[in-house]
């Protein structure tokens, strides 16, 4: 399934946020978004999400989610929002339960997205038993459980160390290579996005417009932590957002 931006502006009363958002999300491809704080890139998630709307302009979603997709539209969060006192397996079986699934369906599903997620040794793991690398595993395991057709992942390694995010983002990669799905990823990590994106949409600061959209042709299981290319790429987008980004700073501490 694609989803297609056209138009997508937004005021809050009379405050600018984003502006004339034109874009094309493709099917099995992941869309970085990036830009200076405050630039809108979680609002527009949230409109690509359906949980707000834009004040202009239209969110189409263009084909058929997946065979056997439970959500069309998934959200993976910074925070994990996993309950404690729930399981591993027990968090996982929360989106099934939704839809009424349960039993050795159920089942089959939690196995299989552990196993996709290196998980099955803590499927009975408590949250606090857990690292935060791991219960950002968890959660998309849960998401994967719904096997969605689109999923929306909001800054999902920002709250972990280094090297924990490089771990993660590898996972990530091994998990598109195997059955490559649609995603949509903000960050404010650039070299996340050069990382794990097929394409990084770069937003300028207040209100949202988009400067400039950097493609990547490699292969996602070809770029290697340190590579030069990636680097260039890097300090690209860099390059693009080192003013604005400062402008941004320095407006949002005297607001």
């Amino acid at each position: 399934m694609e989803i297609r931006l056209s138009g997508v502006s937004h005021t809050y009363d009379d405050f600018e946020v984003l502006q004339d958002i034109n874009l094309d999300i493709p099917d099995g491809r992941i869309v970085c978004i990036v830009g200076p704080s405050g630039c809108g890139k979680s609002t527009l998630l949230r409109f690509i999400g359906g949980l707000e709307r834009p004040t202009h302009g239209d969110i189409v979603q263009i084909g058929d989610p997946p065979k056997g997709c439970l959500n069309p539209l998934t959200y993976i969060f910074q925070d994990f929002a996993l309950l404690p006192w729930r399981t591993v397996r027990g968090n996982i079986s929360l989106v099934l339960e939704d839809h009424g699934i349960g039993g050795a369906a159920a089942q089959r599903i939690i196995d299989d997205v552990l196993a996709r997620t290196k998980l099955s040794d803590f499927a009975h793991a408590l949250p606090k038993q857990l690292s935060g690398g791991m219960k950002q595993r968890v959660a998309i395991a849960r998401a994967l459980a719904v096997n969605p057709a689109v999923m929306l992942m909001d800054e999902p390694l920002s709250a972990l160390d280094s090297q924990t995010r490089e771990l993660l983002m590898d996972d990530l990669i091994a998990l598109w290579t195997r059955a490559p799905f649609t995603a949509v990823y903000v960050t404010h990590n650039l070299a996340e996005a050069v990382r794990l994106g097929h394409s990084i949409v770069v937003l300028s600061r207040r209100p949202g417009r988009i400067r400039e959209i950097v493609h990547l042709d490699r292969p996602l299981d070809e770029r290697a932590y340190g590579d030069a290319d990636l680097e260039a790429k890097q300090k690209h987008l860099w390059d693009l957002m080192r003013d604005e980004a400062r402008a941004a700073d320095a407006e949002l501490m005297n607001v």
